[in-house]
């Protein structure tokens, strides 16, 4: 959607629209069946897997300045501190598993678990964290912008692609029709970012008047 085609729709769709896309699968994922006779630490670990899922459909929004009301500036800022808590998410969902389950989180991440599901949540946590590493050295090390940029919107490219793999193999807490739909509009929004930004490209990001 190009910066006209945005004028036209108000504020307030775009904002609500979020607000369902977001709501509906915590909302759907409270009434599983899947939490029934489930300890508080499952049931938590379950509902951070979600939250992360959720936060991820922030990300490529915040990054692309598709949110309206929002200046360059504020959406970077934002950005960030959601970068911040889908890492919290994602330490509270392994962690709570851990606790419920010890040994077949260490299966996990030593890549020796049977199913194929926990590969990929293994290799998005990975790549999650170190996307974050690199939001948090950007001023420290000596990288061009266009080569910090490709790093680390790489990490969050194989952090959303692993993730909405393991959601989807996962017979978990979220909801099946709502999960598919959240992970495939993480997946199309992530595309178009970094089709928009042309992170491939040493170009500098334009700035654009928000």
């Amino acid at each position: 959607m190009n910066e006209q085609g945005r004028r036209r729709v108000p504020g307030s769709v775009i904002w609500a629209a979020l607000l369902i896309a977001v709501a509906v699968p915590i909302a759907a994922a409270a009434f599983s069946p899947q939490l029934a006779w489930r300890d508080p630490v499952y049931i938590g670990a379950g509902f951070a897997g979600v939250v992360a899922m959720s936060l991820l459909l922030l990300q490529p929004l915040l990054a692309g300045g598709y949110l309206p009301d929002l200046s360059v500036r504020r959406a970077r800022r934002i950005h960030r501190w959601v970068g911040a808590g889908l890492v919290t998410a994602v330490v509270i969902h392994v962690g709570g598993l851990w606790v419920t389950s010890p040994p077949d989180v260490l299966d996990a991440l030593l890549f020796r678990a049977p199913t194929f599901f926990s590969v990929w949540g293994v290799v998005a946590m990975w790549a999650v964290f170190g996307a974050a590493l690199f939001a948090l050295l950007l001023r420290r090390i000596r990288l061009k912008w266009w080569a910090w940029r490709l790093g680390h919107t790489s990490l969050a490219a194989i952090t959303v692609v692993g993730s909405v793999v393991h959601a989807v193999l996962i017979e978990g807490t979220m909801e099946t029709v709502t999960k598919v739909l959240l992970c495939a509009l993480v997946l199309a929004l992530t595309a178009k970012v970094l089709v928009d930004l042309r992170v491939w490209t040493t170009e500098t990001r334009r700035k654009r008047k928000v």
